[in-house]
């Protein structure tokens, strides 16, 4: 039965998608859900997870529902999917009263596979009672991070969704997310419902990303260096405000940039031109809020700049995974100020409940704690979400300009000692000040100043065991259990330690001042990469798919991906038969599109040299 599935899945795939293999673990995750079962899936940005929900639905012979969070995300799979020659749908506050009841009929009538809706249209009136009577075979949740209140865009309506496995007990659910960490996981499961359902955690490594954090000041002309050697190519800069994206995409026309702004307070046209236009590669820009990228497939993007500090390292990570989809070299940079870490807790000040505003903070100040880390930034990112890595990854500021370390395993085996001895109960504070031997109020109600290690580091300054257990935060040796109030937990890697299999290296803190000055340089610039792409054909193509777009009325990468075009520049299909072997073109992109993309690679190819 599994290679029935396995060999239906490939051929799907090929079939409308036209890729010849899966990604890792996509197969399994399929094959796992075709089976009837629940699954939670995180794989980060760019990893191919709506595959995972949208080969199933093609499989199965009846309705996939998928709950998403944004109009425009909605928007933007059905247009790609309708473009595979998928018959999907989505229902919104966006659709007038006759286009809703065309697609109730194609839903009652079985002519759809997918349906999106949101949750909020989901608890609306009688929906629930509406979507029973329809042929349901499995229900997808996307971001489910938003479940969580300690998720990083936490929905209270995502909350209720658990009334989706008490409705439909026997259809099975797959929850979606690109960013989640322990906490959040364990809330998507347990809030859901799901049954014996199984967790799929993709690795969060993204070795073709460089890291780096700059100082916030004379951003400006950190960023006229990063144009310069990232002229033509197309890349994203987050902005903390509105004002913010207009004024700088403002300057960077002034230089000769072709640049646009993108933020939540433009008309719905205004933000579709600029994104098909970033997309197509007419403009090589976007100054954007975080209202920008969900959903967006362009490959090429060779840059991410964050022109301020996001609020958590979720958002963060999401953001630069819109870089270097194509698997090539591609640059992020941090831009760091204390006034963000001030801008952000304005806003954080402003939320009425107090454990969600505590949640942020803590959220907040690991973020801070990236901005300002003196270990290897990749591994901060994998320890965040709950991997780990043995080796510094070499392609990130502080690996390229290492700071002065020190063998720190016998401070670090203290500090982890601490920790278990006082049963995983300490938070960072307290922990600090049993290593200091100071009898503060909840270290005598708890009797911690009796365990062995009590004021085993009193030697040390609080500030430089501060540090210190920051640093081997950052390593994953220890984590922070926000659900226990912040108490911190040692980690399989800091049970390594305590038993003498591994060392661990440390910054001291008379050092990391120096390391700051040094920042201050400019990143390495990358290589230029080589191509076997010829440039002229490849800007006909894209030429080709922008009068099509403009024709069917859709985004161009509705017809072809920036990815699909550079392949069909390098393999230069002669006939239908070998335009089906382009990565990215299935059986309904050949009839609808092979003609009119031949014709134009015939006619470079004939021209006389």
């Amino acid at each position: 039965m599994e290679s029935v599935t396995a060999a239906l899945s490939s051929e799907l795939l090929e079939r409308h998608f036209g890729y010849k293999t899966f990604r890792p673990q996509q197969q399994e995750i399929i094959e796992h859900v075709l089976a009837g079962n629940d699954a939670v899936v995180l794989m980060p940005t760019g990893g191919g997870k709506s595959l995972c929900y949208q080969i199933p639905a093609l499989a199965l012979d009846g309705l996939t529902v998928v709950i998403s969070p944004l109009i425009a995300l909605m928007k933007d799979q059905v247009q790609a999917l309708q473009g595979n020659g998928i018959p999907a749908a989505f229902m919104n506050s966006s659709l007038g009263y006759a286009e809703e009841q065309a697609i109730s009929e194609q839903l009652h009538k079985g002519e759809l596979k997918l349906l999106y809706l949101s949750p909020e249209r989901l608890f609306a009136q009688n929906v629930m009672d509406w979507i029973s009577g329809l042929n349901v075979r499995l229900f997808a949740i996307d971001e489910a991070h938003c479940i969580s209140s300690w998720g990083h865009s936490f929905r209270p309506e995502y909350k209720k969704l658990n009334a989706i496995k008490k409705r439909f007990p026997n259809v099975p659910v797959i929850a979606l997310t690109a960013t989640a960490d322990r906490a959040v996981r364990g809330d998507i499961a347990r809030h859901l419902g799901l049954k014996n359902e199984r967790m799929f955690v993709s690795s969060f490594d993204r070795p073709n990303l460089s890291l780096a954090v700059l100082p916030g000041v004379d951003r400006w002309k950190a960023i006229e260096r990063i144009m310069a050697r990232h002229a033509g190519k197309c890349g994203i800069i987050y902005c903390g405000s509105r004002d913010a994206t207009e004024k700088l995409a403002t300057k960077l026309q002034k230089i000769g940039v072709r640049a646009d702004h993108y933020h939540a307070g433009r008309s719905s046209e205004e933000r579709n031109e600029v994104q098909d236009e970033f997309i197509s590669g007419k403009l090589h820009v976007i100054c954007a809020t975080i209202a920008f990228g969900m959903g967006i497939d362009k490959s090429d993007v060779r840059f991410v700049i964050h022109y301020n500090l996001p609020g958590n390292v979720e958002s963060y990570y999401q953001e630069i995974g819109r870089a270097g989809r194509d698997g090539k070299p591609a640059e992020t940079i941090l831009f760091y100020s204390y006034a963000d870490v001030q801008g952000q807790m304005y806003h954080i000040d402003k939320v009425e409940d107090p454990q969600y505003k505590a949640i942020l903070t803590a959220k907040l100040e690991r973020m801070k704690e990236f901005a300002e880390a003196q270990v290897c930034r990749r591994t901060i990112l994998l320890s965040y979400f709950s991997e780990t890595t043995a080796e510094p990854c070499g392609n990130c500021d502080v690996c390229k300009d290492p700071p002065k370390y020190f063998n720190g395993t016998l401070t670090g085996q203290k500090a982890l000692s601490a920790v278990v001895r006082c049963k995983e109960q300490l938070s960072m504070s307290v922990l600090i000040d049993v290593l200091k031997g100071t009898r503060s109020q909840e270290v005598l109600e708890n009797k911690f100043d009796t365990v062995k290690t009590f004021g085993a580091g009193g030697d040390t300054s609080a500030f430089a065991w501060m540090m210190f257990i920051q640093q081997m935060i950052q390593h994953g040796l220890l984590e922070i259990d926000y659900k226990a109030h912040y108490h911190l937990k040692v980690t399989d890697a800091g049970q390594a330690v305590l038993r003498g299999e591994r060392q661990v290296r440390l910054v001291s803190p008379d050092t990391i001042k120096e390391r700051q000055e040094r920042s201050k340089k400019t990143p390495v610039a990358m290589a230029a990469e080589p191509s076997h792409a010829s440039a002229d054909l490849l800007q006909r193509l894209k030429d080709l798919r922008k009068v099509i777009a403009k024709e069917i009325a859709k985004p161009a990468y509705i017809v072809f991906s920036d990815a699909t075009l550079i392949d069909m520049a390098v393999k230069k299909p002669a006939d239908v038969y070998e335009f089906r072997l382009v990565n990215g073109v299935g059986d309904h992109k050949v009839k609808v599109y092979a003609d009119r993309f031949l014709a134009e690679i015939s006619a470079v190819r004939t021209v006389p040299v």
